[in-house]
């Protein structure tokens, strides 16, 4: 099997620490989060204004890679589902994908909205989101 590598580009500051007071979902009562991004970066941030809506990607680094199925949202009463068919950080590439509003936009950070991602989560690439979801 192929391997790839791929890069943190930033890391997320957020007042969330424990996985358990994360929020499942970034509109579930997340709070403010800051994008703090690598100098070389900095420019690939350019155009990025406050009220635009991206696409985060971060690697999950506390999730469990081994894991391929999982009860969805931890609920006991639910069956075993494969961890594609769910958004459990636990999976064999821990990649997370969070829609978030942009709050402030500086040289190299972004101060966002519903991202329910932990501190220091590695940030590995945005981009600008297509269409209008509800997003805050």
């Amino acid at each position: 099997m192929e391997t790839y590598d791929v890069r943190a580009i930033g890391v997320v500051r957020s007042s969330l620490r424990d996985l358990e007071d994360a929020p499942r979902q970034g509109d579930e009562g997340a709070p403010e989060a800051e994008l703090v991004f690598e100098q070389e970066f900095g420019a690939a941030l350019e155009g990025i204004e406050p009220g635009a809506v991206i696409e985060l990607l971060t690697w999950l680094h506390r999730g469990n890679r081994d894991t391929l199925q999982t009860r969805p949202r931890g609920d006991a009463t639910r069956p075993m589902t494969g961890v594609f068919a769910t958004r459990s950080p636990d999976r064999p590439n821990p990649i997370g994908l969070h829609t978030v509003r942009v709050l402030e936009a500086g040289p190299l950070t972004l101060r966002v909205a519903g991202l329910e991602a932990i501190d220091g989560t590695p940030v590995i690439d945005v981009k600008i989101a297509l269409g209008t979801p509800d997003v805050r």
